[in-house]
């Protein structure tokens, strides 16, 4: 008796199973996407991984750098722009940012459904259940209730399993460009490759059949020149900026890039070297730490394994190099910042759109250099030469901008310099662009108590339906 309903049990049991894997309730090759399911079977390197909560400071870019604002004039930037935090914040920190909005509804909203892209391990599992074609169609809202789970282990690795995989399809292809696809890569490749999925320049395509795709602008190569060649080839623009009416280029976090140039991806010192190095338990086994943070938190087991300076030592020769590339990020900002009003002025002054045309430009490339240099944020470590020596040129093409509008200005009857307004803080420089903070902040506000709680409990349903 009892082995027959063992039987019948066990019947059952299968027949469940059949008919959730059919309705696409789980699949063994199908990302999960909570992080916490991981927390007993890999109990380290989860503990480790939500340590990066403690990265939890908020700094207020902008407030540091008011030039930003006039910098990315008109664009989402200029709204709100925090530093970084720990990877347990990426969907907290994209929902709470002005950048996104306060929309009302799935179709609402400024951005697309592709800023949601290197946030969390809900992505691949999307692409899965819809294809991209489904992922990417939509407004940034559409993810809302969906996309859930912060940057983690479904992200990197394959379910279930230490080994690293790319979880999304766009990263594939751009790897594959470079001559290298992640299949045939060596671990130590795929170590960087897995960082490299997000740390990167990305833009959404808008060409036919591809509206909003994710695309990695690596078609000519990955140095600052060949992405922009790229860029001009196809005419794209991330925005036309409010002030000088350029076709204007965002770098996004062009890490993977930048390190490849410099002294440690040369020598294929790979990201986990540095930021995820093999560290020990309590117990006295070896385990990758996932608190992704500042390699000299680690010393002993990042730095010292190659360096045989001090701590002290290799923390002030990279101050210096920090300090060196900000001398010269600020250069290029006071140059660019200035090339954008007189442009402003030279189109209110009567300047044709031919007339301004190699002006434009110049700005478009002087400011696609300065921000490809510094919007990878480890840059001075990373690569400090290249970063020096792309801000030189970014200075140089601002310059060139300028000595092109003044003697356009010149032409056009205007010979004094023209006036800035006060741009000495965040505030005054959103003010003299004539942007409602008030009524942007009082939204976000709304949506933050409105909104995001449907979101909340949406995916909270959905995931009680996970087996």
């Amino acid at each position: 008796m009892v082995k027959k309903l063992n039987q019948k049990s066990f019947a059952l049991s299968a027949l469940v199973a059949a008919s959730l894997m059919a309705a696409g309730a789980f699949a063994s090759d199908k990302t999960e996407p909570r992080n916490e399911v991981y927390k007993d079977k890999f109990k380290n390197q989860y503990a480790s991984w939500h340590d990066t909560a403690k990265s939890s400071e908020i700094v207020d870019v902008l407030a540091e750098d008011p030039n930003l604002v006039i910098m990315w004039a008109g664009y989402g930037f200029a709204k709100d722009y925090n530093a970084p935090r720990g990877h347990i914040y990426a969907v907290t920190d994209v929902r709470n940012t002005l950048r996104t909005g306060a929309p009302k509804s799935a179709e609402d909203g400024p951005m697309p459904m592709a800023c949601w892209s290197c946030k969390s391990p809900d992505v691949p599992r999307l692409i899965e259940e819809q294809g991209e074609d489904g992922y990417f169609t939509g407004k940034w809202a559409k993810g809302g209730p969906e996309v859930v789970n912060a940057i983690g282990c479904g992200d990197c690795h394959e379910k279930g399993s230490p080994k690293l995989r790319l979880g999304r399809p766009f990263a594939e292809r751009a790897m594959e460009t470079l001559g290298t696809p992640f299949d045939k890569a060596s671990r130590k490749d795929k170590q960087s490759m897995v960082c490299g999925q997000c740390h990167v320049e990305y833009y959404f395509e808008k060409v036919e059949g591809r509206k909003g795709f994710v695309k990695f602008p690596w078609d000519q190569g990955t140095t600052v020149e060949s992405m922009e060649a790229y860029y001009d080839a196809i005419e794209f623009a991330d925005w036309t900026h409010a002030l000088s009416k350029t076709p204007m280029l965002k770098a996004q976090h062009p890490g993977y890039e930048t390190w490849q140039l410099g002294v440690h991806g040369k020598n294929n010192v790979t990201c986990v070297d540095c930021h995820m190095p093999k560290v020990t338990n309590d117990k006295g086994r070896k385990f990758t730490d996932h608190k992704v943070g500042n390699p000299f938190d680690r010393f002993e087991e990042t730095c010292a394994q190659c360096h045989t300076q001090s701590k002290e030592f290799m923390e002030n020769l990279t101050a210096e190099r920090k300090v060196k590339v900000n001398e010269l990020k600020l250069k290029a900002e006071d140059q660019i910042v200035k090339a954008h009003f007189e442009a402003a002025a030279a189109w209110k002054a009567g300047a044709t759109e031919v007339e301004m045309k190699p002006i434009l430009t110049d700005i478009r490339h002087a400011q696609w250099r300065w921000d490809y240099a510094i919007a990878s944020h480890g840059v001075a470590a990373h690569a400090p030469d290249e970063a020096l020596r792309v801000l030189g040129t970014a200075v140089d093409k601002a310059a060139n901008a300028r000595v092109k509008l003044a003697q356009l200005l010149a032409k056009k009857g205007i010979t004094e310099p023209v006036a800035l307004p006060d741009i000495s803080t965040k505030a005054k420089a959103q003010a003299a662009l004539g942007m409602d903070m008030k009524k942007m902040v009082a939204d976000k506000e709304e949506f933050k108590k409105n909104v995001l709680p449907k979101w909340d409990a949406e995916a909270k349903k959905r995931e009680a339906t996970y087996n």
